[in-house]
Parts: structure tokens; sequence; C-alpha cells
């Protein structure tokens, strides 16, 4: 039993008036106990606050079961040429990051494109599976490099970014935009990230874990709350719209998924050509 325990059952104890007493012992001991009570009066706050922190020792979550993701072909590639590889932390973040929806049978069924197996799979190699995904999403669409930023041309991207003022501009990762900040509560600064460099990764949307948890949002509004398809033609990344030379690139990048999915990579470009 803990020190803050016993001292809450103690106070307990005490303020209900603790055990019976006789007429004469309670006589004896009538100014032994209003000292202790005017005691326990100061000390009430510090008995309370032990009891809220054993409270909440006691039902403290324990952190999800997780797996690393194996690499993608460009990870490999870039870890044997001596170039920008993905960290194994941002897998983490990945995991971390994933709402129950994700992990459960209200992911969309293309999902069996590349993981025939997620519906029965358990949660870490669900998380796994996730953890990989993005990491092919950020080879895709950064070379897994997280200060990249881009200038896109296409009419589609040429919209204004409600935040910055600035059109067709993606940063980070997952090639991300401020006005996501709106849209879906990331955790980009453009007032604070407009007074550094273009390229410093001190800059919110630069930062890994702000990207990444992003771009968990962003899938999650798609596929969970929207009920979209996980490849589609209106997704947030043209590299998840099927038919587009990025998409390509992307199902290219899939082809080492966690063995837990249930087949092998020679299948994963099956109907993408």
């Amino acid at each position: 039993m803990t020190d803050a325990l016993c001292n809450c059952m103690l106070a307990d104890s005490i303020f209900s008036g603790g055990p019976r007493f006789n007429r004469t012992q309670g006589v004896n001991m009538n100014r032994g106990l209003r000292i202790a009570v005017a005691l326990l009066g100061v000390a009430a706050p510090m008995l309370a606050a032990g009891c809220g922190k054993h409270e909440a020792q006691a039902t403290a979550v324990p952190a999800p079961a997780m797996k690393p993701a194996p690499p993608t072909p460009i990870d490999a590639k870039k870890a044997e040429a001596g170039g920008p590889t993905w960290d194994p932390q941002w897998d983490k973040i990945v995991e971390l990051a994933l709402p129950p929806a994700m992990l459960s049978g209200q992911v969309p069924h293309d999902v069996k494109r590349f993981c025939p197996a997620f519906y029965w799979m358990p949660e870490d190699d669900k998380r796994a599976f996730w953890a990989y995904f993005f990491q092919a999403l950020a080879g895709a669409e950064a070379g897994l490099e997280p200060t990249v930023q881009a200038k896109h041309t296409q009419p589609e991207m040429e919209v204004k970014d409600e935040v910055t003022g600035r059109a067709g501009r993606t940063s980070g990762l997952l090639q991300l935009t401020y006005e996501d900040a709106k849209r879906y509560g990331c955790d980009f600064d453009w007032e604070r990230d407009k007074k550094l460099g273009v390229k410093d990764p001190a800059r919110t949307i630069l930062q890994p874990k702000n990207n990444l948890e992003c771009g968990v949002k962003i899938l999650d509004h798609q596929i969970i709350e929207k009920h979209k398809p996980l490849l589609s033609a209106s997704g947030y990344w043209s590299t998840l719209r099927p038919g587009t030379v990025s998409y390509r690139v992307f199902a290219k990048q899939m082809t080492n998924v966690p063995t837990a999915c249930g087949r092998g990579p020679e299948k994963s470009l099956r109907g993408t050509r």
C-alpha cells in the first residue's frame, strides 16, 4: 500500500469520526482529536493531492504494442548510397498517432490491395502496416527528406493557401500545406515559420512529428469520416490516385510490406500498370 493511499485512508477515518469511543474515552481524547482535526484541516489539500495522484497512477493507460516497419525500396537504396533515410522513430510517431478506427473493420476494403490479411491481423501488425504505408507515401512525396519544399504548377494545385496567401506550395515528408492546420487541426504555425528560412528544420511544418501526425489526421478524415476508399481519384495526395504517374511511384514503394500482411511483393503492382 502506498503512503498516499495510507494517508487517504487515515484522513477518511479521522474526518468521519474514527472508531467509536465510550463517554470517558471521548472526554480524555476530545482535546487531542480537536488538535488532530485542526492539523488535518491544513494537511487536507496535500492528502487530497496524494489521493488524486494515486488514482491517476492506477488508471494510467499503457502504451500500445508496436512493431518497426520494414524498409521501403527507396529507403534501402538511399541507405546503400548514404543518402537521407527513414528514421525508425518515425514509425513510432505514426503508430502512436493512429486512431482506433484505423485499426478496425472501418478501414475501406481496398487496403487489401496492399495488405490482404489486414482485417484479422493483431493490432501491432496493423500499426506496423500503417507505419510502412506512410514511409512509402513519404518516399513517393518527398524522397524521405523532411525539409523538402515544392512549388506546383498543375492547375489543381494552383489554389491559394488561405493561411499563407501563396499558391501551389507543399512542405515536408508528406508535402502538406499550412491550410491543413485549419482543416484538420494540424500543429503548424505559419506566423512563427515565416520568420525562419524556407528549409529551416525548426519550421513546424517541416518537423517530422508534426508532418506525420497531420498526415494520419488527413487519411483518417478521408477513409473513416468521409468513407472514401484508400485509393481515390479525389484523395488528398495524387500519389494515392490510381492511374497517375505519382501513384505508380508510390505502388513501387509498397513492395516490402510487413510479412503479416500475407502476400509476396510480386503481387503488389497488380493492376497498377
